[in-house]
């Protein structure tokens, strides 16, 4: 698969989530429990159904008031509103999005919050149009899996962070190799699950980008009935009843949600 391919596979499922936005069965099941009820209630009704990702990594950054935020693969802007709160007035928030749907969808949930400290930025992960040493976190939510150049994301990321920055990423991995079929399929990477790295090499690859304390921690192990769950959301149309029941059976356990942490030296 081509870059080309994959950037346009996951360009296609994602503008098509942001059409969905609300009621026709966009929301991501793998997403329900992320946000305890505080949070889904300060924020638009719409943002929350647009709600993609495989976890929290607002309250994994741990983020203070002042700070700027970058939110790589922001979508419907759940992520970068919650950040937006956290930081404060005197803080700033960007959401970084390849998508024109969910750009606009996330632009309308910023006005119905009434956010004044967010912009959202068109732009590819792999190229981050904000300057050198420009944020003080970068966070995102099960996207970097989906950038077939991952080491070009985590250089970027890298290169954004003022120095003391810090990468908090939530996304998903694996422990050893996925099945041919499953590995293979566009499909599978639009639902983020092909693209997933293996988690020793995302470990490696943040060592390569420069990041100090590198850290990939393993917070949930999937099942079978996890992955009939990631292969039926709105984001993907695998058919895993189509696979060798060995094939399956080969890929339990082996697709992982992992926090991926590193930091900017202070002398970087």
């Amino acid at each position: 698969m081509s870059t080309t391919d994959v950037h346009g596979a996951v360009q296609d499922a994602y503008a098509s989530a942001a059409r969905c936005v609300p009621g026709c069965g966009a929301e991501n099941r793998l997403a329900d429990g992320l946000y305890d009820e505080g949070e889904r209630a300060s924020l638009p009704e719409d943002a929350v159904a647009a709600a993609l990702g495989c976890a929290n990594p607002t309250a994994l950054a741990d983020l203070r008031a002042g700070e700027t935020v970058l939110d790589l693969g922001s979508g419907g802007g759940v992520d970068v509103l919650l950040s937006a709160r956290r930081v404060g007035p005197d803080g700033f928030a960007y959401g970084l999005d390849m998508t024109p749907e969910m750009l606009e969808l996330a632009e309308r949930n910023r006005l119905a919050a009434g956010a004044e400290n967010v912009r959202f930025l068109e732009g590819r992960i792999e190229q981050i149009p904000l300057p050198d040493a420009s944020v003080d976190v970068v966070l995102s939510n099960c996207v970097v899996n989906l950038s077939p150049d991952k080491p070009a994301v985590l250089r970027e990321a890298h290169r954004v962070l003022r120095p003391g920055g810090r990468l908090a990423i939530a996304d998903i991995a694996t422990r050893g190799r996925l099945p041919a079929p499953i590995r293979d399929s566009l499909a599978a990477w639009a639902g983020c699950i092909a693209g997933a790295l293996d988690v020793d090499e995302l470990h490696a690859l943040l060592v390569d980008a420069g990041f100090e304390q590198p850290g990939v921690e393993i917070v949930r192990s999937y099942g079978r009935a996890d992955l009939d769950l990631l292969a039926s959301s709105a984001l993907s149309e695998l058919r895993l009843d189509e696979l060798p029941t060995d094939e399956l059976d080969a890929a339990e356990g082996t697709l992982v949600s992992v926090f991926v942490r590193g930091t900017k030296g202070a002398k970087a």
